[in-house]
């Protein structure tokens, strides 16, 4: 089976929420879906080129006095048609490449104290994650009287992912420093 382009459906589905620049929608992207999609302008920029010829949007040109010009993106009833089609199918299983346990499973020769410092590190990062999660629940939660009850709960769930997922994360690196601890003692 041929490889799908998933950025297709997911720039599809960011216009089927906002029209704008391949900017605007990066932007979209880094504040919303970013946290587990990440999409970049090498990307976005061919496929909305693609996207146009294919008649799934549309672009208009947008003049603003004092600065370039910039392309503002919609979706098509036809890309609304191709997005619901692709939401409708099961979603592909994901193989796991984690560098960070590849990295663990294959350290046997590094000093502890590096794999602890690396750790540390890791879990800081996640610290910052729930932090970063708590900031989009209030953004959600913003929103809540402006968008329909549907959407509100996709975000909530969505959110709710994210954040299970690094409290999971954060309790395995606490256990996984206390190991490594006491493999040094």
């Amino acid at each position: 089976m041929a490889k799908v382009n998933k950025t297709k459906y997911a720039l599809l589905g960011v216009l089927n929420i906002i029209s704008g620049s391949g900017y605007d929608i990066k932007k979209f992207c880094d504040h919303s879906i970013g946290f587990f999609w990440n999409e970049n302008y090498g990307h976005i920029y061919p496929v909305l080129q693609k996207l146009e010829e294919d008649e799934l949007v549309t672009k208009r040109v947008e003049q603003t006095e004092g600065k370039p010009s910039r392309n503002v993106y919609s979706i098509t009833e036809k890309g609304r048609n191709e997005l619901e089609e692709w939401l409708k199918l099961p979603p592909e299983n994901q193989p796991v490449r984690s560098e960070l346990l590849l990295k663990l499973f294959l350290s046997r020769n590094l000093p502890t104290e590096d794999i602890i410092r690396n750790m540390e590190e890791i879990k800081e990062a996640s610290l910052k994650e729930l932090a970063q999660y708590d900031v989009i629940e209030g953004l959600i939660m913003s929103r809540k009287d402006k968008v329909d009850e549907k959407t509100f709960t996709l975000w909530k769930i969505t959110l709710r992912n994210g954040r299970i997922g690094e409290e999971a994360r954060l309790k395995w690196c606490e256990e996984t420093l206390q190991s490594l601890r006491e493999l040094n003692k």
